[in-house]
């Protein structure tokens, strides 16, 4: 009778959906149930008879021992987060061990009803059965109760002596385990009422040699709000761990700091000076300056030198989303929003940042029916899922972007005065290249230096008529003109020099095209002639630099400033000819 009946309780431990960890009085493992062994991910024979800190260095399960209290904690194992509860194991007044029991996160699925050979007494067993922190039923074929653990009893109002013997249907009319027992179909995420609750329970079928012997029924959640509140916070994690991978590489965080900002001329000094202070406070930032200017470095080096600069920095470019698309991005949605929404819906933009700093680039181009949107949640701090009700407040930085005319867009009722006077609390305006006309070569510098890094290409430098090219165009699409140029001229130049024929075409044929470009005419042809006359004069002065700003009439450091300006600097008699 002592055999048939650790066998059965065996099964017991093989068909619930978790896994068991016992340890004795020393925190020494002496027991682990296959689904354990499976979440640790080590074989049994390396876990049975070590130190529990060995196996599981974060677990708590020892301080049961200590303290003889029951808690419950999440945990993560390998990369497996589980729910795990841990309880004293008692015996004659006198804790002898803790039980360990954890849940995976994943949906439940089919447990075996066989076990291997237990390692453990039987009086050990029983321990743990009545320790097991959620309700345990078990039934023979005819669902008349053989165990139920004195936790489910309590969760029932019954007596555990009073409950044995019985039919499940005597103590629990809702119950189905009988049914379970005769069908041998198992029922996973089943939601019944017990008490007037609302729980989420678990059948399934016991069998020993391929016959039908039982069932055993398990809650899994004694509360089925309790549920929806974990599955809310574990879809939360979920995505932002999905969106946290796919984001870090790209944007690490911050991927620049204002040491990333190159440039000595005043207006960017003044600029950077501006963004430091803004950087400092906790208003809204709003970015202006022309198409390639800049603004996103700005943005990635505010969010960087903040207090916010551990937290996430979320970037969104409202001009490049589909206006369709647009509302479930910035707020995101609900299981069931619309047709193809993901199940368990998606967190939007505005949650992923919270806590940190959202980066609206291109705001300008947001369709105005968002525009309204936006303004609620950057009034109220909070943000509502599309195909929700429920309300999540935020704690996040604004930083938005433009390089359109928002003073223009309003006039024309393209944008709304109330958001505009939201976003323009600290503005900072970063000037187009054709302002910082000395940051030119030291931008190129620095460029060149950036793609013989990220190219693996040999040293290559600008040779002279290319910075005269350089200084004197406009450079309409600044910056980021200047940088596709440079790229482009480091992967055809054959030799160490960046010449004129490197060039992209429309730079290289702007004598032929002067009527369709931004380069001033007047200042080509003098900067030509002014540069030809220092060379004749060098080169009739045999590179006495004295006596050439004699021949030209002009002071020597004169000179010097614009054989500098015109990449004469290190010119020596060989190089002039």
């Amino acid at each position: 009778m002592e055999v048939d009946k650790r066998i059965k309780l065996e099964q017991v431990f093989h068909a619930l959906n978790a896994g068991v960890l016992v340890i004795d009085d020393q925190d020494v493992i002496s027991f682990c149930n296959p689904l354990a062994e499976n979440i640790i991910g080590l074989e049994m024979k390396d876990i049975l008879d070590h130190k529990l800190t060995e196996i599981i260095p974060n677990s708590q399960l020892h301080k049961v021992v200590q303290e003889e209290t029951v808690n419950s904690d999440q945990l993560l194992i390998g990369e497996r987060m589980v729910i795990t509860s841990h309880s004293p194991i008692v015996q004659d007044d006198k804790v002898i061990g803790a039980v360990a029991v954890f849940q995976d996160g994943s949906e439940l699925q089919q447990l075996v009803s066989h076990l291997d050979e237990t390692k453990i007494s039987l009086t050990g067993l029983e321990n743990i059965f009545e320790q097991a922190y959620d309700g345990v039923m078990v039934v023979d074929s005819q669902g008349v109760i053989t165990r139920i653990t004195k936790t489910y009893c309590r969760f029932l109002n019954i007596e555990q002596e009073e409950a044995i013997g019985r039919h499940c249907t005597e103590i629990l009319p809702t119950s189905r385990m009988h049914i379970v027992a005769q069908t041998g179909q198992a029922e996973i995420g089943e939601v019944m009422d017990i008490n007037g609750k609302e729980a989420m329970v678990m059948r399934l079928p016991l069998r020993e040699n391929g016959q039908l012997i039982g069932a055993v029924g398990k809650v899994m959640f004694r509360d089925v709000q309790d549920l929806r509140t974990l599955a809310e916070k574990l879809d939360l994690l979920e995505n932002k761990l999905k969106f946290y991978e796919k984001e870090l590489k790209h944007y690490q965080k911050f991927r620049y700091t204002f040491s990333s900002i190159i440039g000595d001329s005043p207006a960017i000094l003044k600029a950077k000076a501006l963004a430091e202070k803004a950087a400092l406070g906790k208003s809204t930032v709003l970015l202006r300056g022309e198409s390639g200017t800049g603004k996103e470095l700005f943005a990635h080096a505010i969010h960087a030198a903040g207090l916010r600069h551990g937290q996430p920095f979320v970037r969104v470019n409202c001009g490049a989303i589909p206006a369709e698309l647009l509302e479930a991005e910035l707020f995101g949605y609900e299981e069931g929003a619309f047709t193809g929404a993901k199940k368990g819906g998606k967190p939007g933009k505005f949650e992923l940042a919270n806590r940190g700093t959202i980066f609206l680039d291109e705001i300008g181009d947001l369709p105005l029916g968002m525009q309204a949107k936006v303004l609620r949640v950057l009034q109220e701090k909070e943000v509502e899922r599309v195909g929700s009700n429920r309300l999540q407040q935020l704690d996040i930085r604004v930083i938005a972007a433009t390089h359109r005319d928002l003073e223009k867009m309003m006039s024309a009722g393209e944008f709304r005065r109330d958001l505009y006077y939201r976003l323009n609390v600290f503005t900072v305006t970063i000037p187009p290249l054709r302002e910082r006309e000395k940051d030119v070569l030291l931008l190129s510098e620095h460029l060149l230096a950036k793609f013989q890094r990220e190219l693996g290409s040999t040293l290559k430098r600008l040779d002279r008529w290319v910075v005269e090219l350089f200084q004197l165009y406009a450079w309409p699409g600044n910056v980021r003109e200047l940088q596709n140029a440079i790229e482009r001229a480091i992967n055809v130049a054959e030799d160490e020099a960046i010449h004129l024929e490197d060039l992209p075409l429309y730079l290289q044929d702007l004598e032929g095209r002067r009527a369709n470009t931004s380069l001033q005419p007047l200042a080509l042809e003098l900067a030509s002639a002014e540069r030809r006359a220092i060379l004749k004069a060098l080169k009739t002065a045999n590179g006495n630099k004295s006596k050439a700003a004699e021949y030209l009439g002009i002071h020597r450091t004169n000179l010097y400033r614009k054989m500098e300006k015109f990449g004469l600097a290190g010119a020596n008699d060989e190089g002039l000819v």
